[in-house]
């Protein structure tokens, strides 16, 4: 699917290509690649390397055209296949007349972009301006997920004080895998920024207020991120060892439990035998046998019980 977008105080999308119009493309299919690459004239090249899913922000060039990568963050809407949030490469890909945007995976970044201008009435200068308040609003969807994620680490932690359970551990890994990809996202994106101020620093495109603007979000998601990463490899940490507690708890029980039950059974293996026990005569020899063995057994128990192995 591909938009053509028309900036008149916020992005207004039209019918057809005009020049210096933005082409947002989301999933290309066949039809848009032909498009890109024959009518446009885009660089094959810079397709392929937008749709692998590893990498990484960056910046090329070919001939007059300029390829940056961002990556953005993801939500996956089937969770049970993967990580419940992640981060996907987006290219903006440009010359002096093309601004194309191409992304191989559905997000909420893009329609929530282009509204936010025309509800703001924010004009986009230039290709560097564009690119600039990409990468803003991608800090600000790190953000709002990084919200949520928190969200569901609280309820993970609920859900572990009351029992300890192997989906809710993995519930948590998957989270702490969520936030390390964000972290990497996050830097790779400052980066960026860095960048693009060598390429057009001597140029009259460059904004330093909205780079300024743009490195403060990012900073603040990158603090965002290491605070709740801190936190959760903390909780992750804490549930460990009261996972190794419990099982070194169960084990001395099933160790005293077992000690407590042998002595009954070791005198009853002595009177077992086929000898004399000097007692065989008496009435009530079973009753004080019996008698005897419960007597250890309760011994052996206030024994466990004061050194709290019970």
């Amino acid at each position: 699917m591909r938009q053509y977008l028309y900036c008149e105080a916020g992005f207004v999308e039209k019918t057809q290509w005009l020049p210096n119009c933005w082409v947002n493309v989301t999933c290309p299919n066949q039809n848009d690649f032909d498009f890109l690459t024959k009518e446009l004239k885009v660089p094959e090249s810079f397709l392929k390397d937008i749709a692998d899913t590893d990498e990484r922000p960056r910046t090329e060039t070919e001939g007059n055209w300029l390829l940056s990568i961002l990556r953005i963050p993801v939500f996956n809407q089937d969770q049970q296949k993967g990580l419940p949030y992640s981060t996907v490469p987006i290219g903006i890909i440009t010359n002096n007349e093309v601004v194309v945007s191409v992304c191989y995976h559905d997000t909420e970044l893009i329609p929530d972009f282009i509204e936010h201008t025309r509800r703001k009435g924010i004009c986009v200068r230039n290709r560097l301006d564009l690119i600039l308040r990409l990468i803003y609003s991608s800090a600000v969807w790190f953000l709002k997920y990084l919200k949520q994620i928190n969200i569901d680490i609280s309820a993970a932690e609920k859900e572990l004080e009351k029992s300890i359970r192997n989906e809710d551990l993995l519930r948590l890994m998957r989270l702490q895998k969520t936030l390390v990809y964000f972290n990497t996202s996050i830097r790779g994106n400052e980066m960026m920024v860095g960048k693009l101020k060598t390429i057009f620093q001597e140029t009259n495109f460059w904004d330093d207020e909205l780079a300024e603007d743009v490195v403060i979000e990012l900073k603040q998601a990158f603090s965002t991120v290491n605070i709740y990463s801190d936190i959760l490899t903390g909780t992750m940490d804490a549930f460990a060892s009261i996972i190794s507690n419990n099982v070194n708890t169960i084990m001395k029980r099933m160790t005293s439990l077992s000690i407590i039950l042998m002595l009954p059974t070791l005198i009853a293996s002595f009177y077992g035998m086929n000898v004399d026990i000097h007692i065989e005569n008496m009435p009530h020899a079973f009753i004080y046998i019996v008698l005897v063995s419960f007597c250890l057994s309760g011994l052996a128990f206030a024994v466990f019980k004061k050194i709290k192995w019970f």
